[in-house]
């Protein structure tokens, strides 16, 4: 292993500050333990093996749901229970899992600042790498009985789902934006959404608040994707690590992009031509963000983000006033905060 990938195995991530010091600290620390967990489930199995499903891991992320998933588990009163742990687990490594499979689906050579695994060992490896993964999480699974596993083969089979049908593209006749928005709720929505529900679940939360925070996360999943839509083109790469165009050169169409070509002038007109599919052509993407950057595809993707804020804020509305509460909050507009 290279020096720097041993410098990283060591690098626990650093949970998003949410509110008070002494919360922080609490969360952090918990943070810490789910980490050891995720590390240590990937270290089993055989050497050849072990360095490509800890790629990814060690390559860094901010285990977002990870976090989410220990502030629903403050509602219950067994907040640290070793499966709420479990869980946060099990959520993390489906996600793992499933950036392996983007990763050769979209032939990305990059993840995380690092080569990613299609890039460095080949689509087969990369492909076996996400699969075992999934292996990972269902071994963990099996641990927090027949209901939880029910309801992640639910979330699974969702997720897959969404990802079969944004590579299957629109139907004829189908509204554009309808799909893409049962396509991120899908691919990303749901698995936020689970990550909510478990810990609540496996800390003893009331099954209203358990559900409550089912849907917070659904409608946060749909903030989250919208954000990053945004960034893809608006971002400046110094500072997103993004690039921008990605999704256009993959042909996915995102939700501001929808938006510029569904309009009647010039912009929309000359979006239409250029984007009939994968753009490969340097000077067609330069032309097609120029064009989207003068439309109003980002006003109108931004009335959907506040819109699900709203729908989100609805759901916490339904939650006990308390200091985790506000921490939701707080996680939510941690998205926002990204926008500029």
């Amino acid at each position: 292993m290279a020096s720097t990938e041993q410098a990283a195995v060591k690098t626990t991530p650093v949970a998003p500050q949410l509110g008070t010091s002494e919360l922080n600290e609490m969360l952090q620390a918990r943070v810490e333990v789910a980490e050891k967990l995720l590390r240590e489930s990937l270290m089993e199995g055989e050497p050849f093996l072990t360095d490509k499903i800890n790629h990814l891991a060690i390559a860094g992320g901010k285990r977002f749901r990870v976090v989410f998933t220990l502030l629903a588990a403050l509602y219950g009163d067994k907040p640290t229970s070793q499966n709420v742990y479990k869980a946060a687990v099990v959520v993390e490594l489906t996600h793992l899992a499933t950036l392996y499979h983007d990763d050769v689906m979209d032939e990305a050579d990059r993840r995380r600042g690092a080569d990613s695994a299609n890039m460095r060992w080949g689509n087969s490896i990369a492909i076996l790498a996400g699969d075992y993964l999934f292996a990972v999480a269902s071994d963990m699974l099996a641990d927090l009985g027949a209901a939880t596993v029910s309801h992640f083969a639910s979330t699974f089979r969702e997720l897959v789902t969404g990802q079969m049908r944004e590579t299957v593209g629109c139907a004829e006749g189908e509204d554009p934006i309808e799909h893409y928005m049962t396509v991120i709720q899908e691919k990303t929505g749901v698995l936020i959404a689970a990550a909510g529900f478990l810990g609540a679940e496996h800390s003893g939360a009331p099954a209203e608040v358990r559900d409550a925070l089912h849907a917070f996360g659904r409608n946060m999943g749909q903030v989250f994707q919208i954000v990053d839509d945004i960034i893809d083109i608006w971002s400046d790469p110094e500072e997103s690590g993004k690039v921008p165009g990605t999704d256009l050169r993959e042909g996915v169409f995102t939700l501001p992009v929808l938006y510029a070509m569904r309009q009647e002038d010039e912009v929309g007109a000359r979006l239409r031509e250029i984007l009939t599919g994968p753009v490969e052509e340097d000077a067609l993407v330069e032309e097609a963000l120029e064009l989207i950057k003068r439309s109003q595809g980002r006003e109108r993707a931004q009335e959907q983000v506040n819109l699900y804020c709203e729908k989100a804020e609805a759901e916490l509305q339904k939650l006990p006033a308390s200091e985790a509460t506000d921490a939701l909050r707080e996680l939510l507009g941690f998205a926002l905060k990204r926008l500029g």
